[in-house]
């Protein structure tokens, strides 16, 4: 699983005019079920996703084509990690440690 950290590096009113298309990415990758939870950041300077993926490449792909990362208007940490306990409504994505 990985936190996909975003930091908006350019004005909100840029970052406002990219909303549309960074939502539309947002549903593509909702659908596809990459995306699990997602929301701005308080202060909003950025955002926060949880995704699954393959591994890491693959989310590095995923992360490159958002429409604000395209713009120059935000940047990424990404931090992946065994999700080895979760709720019950997230059973689906309890990983195991490797042995």
């Amino acid at each position: 699983m990985f936190v996909l950290e975003l930091h908006y590096t350019a004005p909100l009113e840029r970052i406002d005019a990219l909303l549309s298309d960074h939502i539309d990415w947002l549903t593509t990758h909702y659908e596809s079920g990459t995306f699990i939870a997602s929301g701005r950041k308080e202060p909003r300077d950025g955002g926060v996703i949880l995704a699954v993926g393959a591994d890491r490449p693959d989310i590095e792909q995923v992360v490159a084509n958002d429409p604000l990362v395209v713009a120059g208007a935000c940047e990424y940490r990404i931090t992946e990690f065994l999700a080895t306990k979760t709720a019950p409504a997230l059973a689906a994505y309890r990983q195991e440690l490797p042995s």
